[in-house]
């Protein structure tokens, strides 16, 4: 089977890392047969300069017709008077293809506990997996108005969104640990009242899978001081963007964290984490590690591909733990360094 790829460099240190990244696929597509077809588009800051949209009419088509998108980042403080923001981008591409689901793992791996900010014994063995709604809630809900005195934002979701992403997180549960995290706010919001009582409906077809609800306040908490306690957590929008930025940090940098986003449309969309850092861009400092290990999701989830996926994850890692890590780890390593140690040892 021929995979169909884009690739979105997007802006700021998104182009770097993507582009080596792009290296890495195309040595791991020769070692393990992998055979894809691959365009790039101008998507965020990168498209307004160009197109006056952040998500023109030729980047949407397509990533419609693509099984996999790479993205590298969006954003930056150049385009923050623009009437369409980048961000705006992101958000119309994930509700044009339905991408409803994200996943987030947090991993600290042995021999790199060194690096959380966290004491070591707190933090080793940490492995998890935040799995966020990505198209209700806060960013999308209707009405949404800013005036001179007041501004509104509505936190909407129904029955079905919820079950959709319930199902999906109990699923994943049931492929790890069989323990599943329900966060919400339902001591004060009518939509987490919703959300509870769906996730608990929902259970009852997981009798196998282990179901504990947290507020979001104290599951904030519970990921500084208990984080080895969660398997799979899964929460609405809002708090999955706010949890899973928190989470990023426990094994020592924002860069090192992968996702993907995908819905029942069949395309998925890979991208680290992180912001598009243009304060270090084109330096050869930025840590590629959250766009490498997306690649290795992407082999994982789309190329059906286990052995890519882990070869390329236990390479990473080792680096890692020998300490060949970019300046946002302590290391001294350069951006392009770290790529071509992975080539090689590829």
């Amino acid at each position: 089977m021929s995979y169909r790829v884009t690739a979105l460099p997007g802006d700021g240190i998104g182009p770097e890392i993507l582009s080596g990244t792009l290296k890495i696929l195309e040595k791991l597509s020769n070692k393990y047969n992998i055979d894809y077809q691959i365009e790039t588009h101008d998507f965020g800051g990168a498209a307004i300069d160009n197109y006056g949209d952040p998500l023109p009419k030729t980047t949407l088509e397509a990533c419609e017709k693509s099984d996999a998108i790479l993205l590298g980042a969006i954003g930056g403080p150049k385009w923050d008077q623009h009437p369409k923001r980048p961000e705006s981008g992101l958000l119309a591409l994930r509700k044009n293809l339905e991408l409803f689901a994200n996943l987030r793992p947090t991993k600290v791996v042995e021999g790199a506990t060194r690096f959380s900010p966290l004491k070591e014994e707190r933090v080793a063995g940490t492995d998890f997996v935040i799995v966020r709604e990505l198209t209700g809630g806060l960013y999308f809900g209707e009405p949404k108005q800013l005036e001179e005195q007041q501004a509104i934002d509505s936190l909407t979701y129904t029955k079905a969104e919820i079950e959709r992403i319930a199902h999906a997180a109990f699923q994943l549960a049931e492929s790890r640990n069989n323990k599943l995290t329900s966060v919400d706010k339902e001591n004060v919001l009518a939509s987490s009242k919703l959300w509870r009582q769906t996730i608990n409906e929902v259970a009852e077809n997981y009798p196998n899978v282990t179901v504990e609800h947290l507020l979001v306040d104290a599951c904030s908490m519970h990921l500084i001081t208990r984080p080895t306690q969660f398997d799979v957590i899964v929460t609405e929008n809002l708090f999955g963007d706010i949890l899973s930025d928190e989470a990023s940090v426990i094994p020592g940098s924002l860069g090192l964290s992968p996702s993907v986003s995908y819905g029942q449309r069949g395309t998925k969309l890979y991208e680290p984490i992180h912001g598009s850092a243009p304060d270090i861009a084109n330096q050869d400092i930025a840590n590629p590690t959250g766009m490498i290990l997306s690649l290795a999701m992407c082999c994982r989830e789309t190329f059906e591909n286990n052995a890519a996926a882990e070869e390329l994850e236990n390479i990473v890692y080792q680096l890692i733990k020998d300490g060949v890590t970019t300046p946002d780890l302590g290391g001294t390593a350069h951006t392009s360094e770290i790529f071509n140690q992975i080539l090689q040892q590829l």
